[in-house]
């Protein structure tokens, strides 16, 4: 049924894993794509209480976004880029069902701005976290600029964002990032435990809690104008030269 993904219901849980392990499980618009259609999927099954989002092996949960897709792009390629990107971002976050990220590994770029997408995060003790943009010249383009700010603080967000800095996951954990650090063998069980729990809940009490969380830190126009600046840095020099040097695999070289 998915290219990209694996999908199996364990219980109360429907599992979505990201399975391009070769490719460090980075998103394309079809991975994206896929994950629209299994959340929706998991929703719309009522033996389902909530979702675990990962990714397949120990290396990443998604290593960012595929540069190579994107690196030619246009500022009106850009934009609509990162539209989808919030739309799909959105409903996961706006779902009537808990989503848990299982972050195992790297989460970078848009791989961060996926688990931040989600109502909350546990971590292997493996887990890395960042937002690595800058380096290209680009900034996030998939709710990452907004969400940080919500999870960390502003003071905390500006500095990863504007320092491509990784986070670890004790770190992430200290900083509110996500809500639990556990063993890689208990990061999946962990999850499971959580929605099990969950699922002794009223079903449409825990939607409404999720819906009225989301209310209280709702920045729609920050968003907008995320979209907005995401598609206009495109063919700018610095993007540029950020995309082309990554994809060379050398240092950029940024004029002042």
């Amino acid at each position: 049924m998915y290219q990209t993904l694996l999908f199996e219901i364990d219980g109360p849980a429907a599992i979505i894993t990201i399975n391009r392990p070769d490719k460090m499980n980075a998103l394309n618009r079809q991975v994206l794509a896929e994950i629209d259609e299994a959340v929706k999927a998991a929703l719309e099954n009522t033996a389902v209480a909530g979702i675990i989002l990962t990714g397949s092996g120990s290396k990443a949960f998604a290593a960012g976004a595929d540069i190579a897709e994107f690196s030619g792009f246009s500022p009106e390629e850009g934009t609509n880029l990162a539209a989808v990107g919030h739309g799909i971002f959105n409903r996961i976050a706006n779902a009537a069902k808990p989503v848990i990220a299982a972050v195992n590994g790297f989460s970078l770029g848009g791989g961060c701005e996926l688990a931040m997408a989600c109502h909350f995060r546990v971590a292997s003790d493996n887990a890395r976290f960042g937002q690595p943009e800058v380096n290209l010249g680009l900034v996030p383009g998939y709710g990452g600029t907004q969400r940080l700010v919500e999870l960390v603080g502003k003071g905390r967000a500006i500095e990863l964002l504007i320092t491509a800095d990784m986070v670890k996951a004790d770190e992430a954990y200290r900083i509110g990032l996500v809500n639990h650090v556990v063993s890689q063998e208990d990061l999946l069980p962990k999850c499971k435990d959580i929605i099990s729990k969950i699922a002794g809940k009223g079903p449409q009490a825990v939607g409404e809690c999720i819906r009225l969380a989301q209310l209280a830190t709702s920045l729609e126009d920050g968003y907008t104008e995320e979209i907005k600046t995401f598609g206009a840095i495109f063919q700018t020099p610095e993007f540029i030269e950020g995309t082309q040097a990554f994809l060379q695999k050398r240092n950029p070289q940024f004029e002042r």
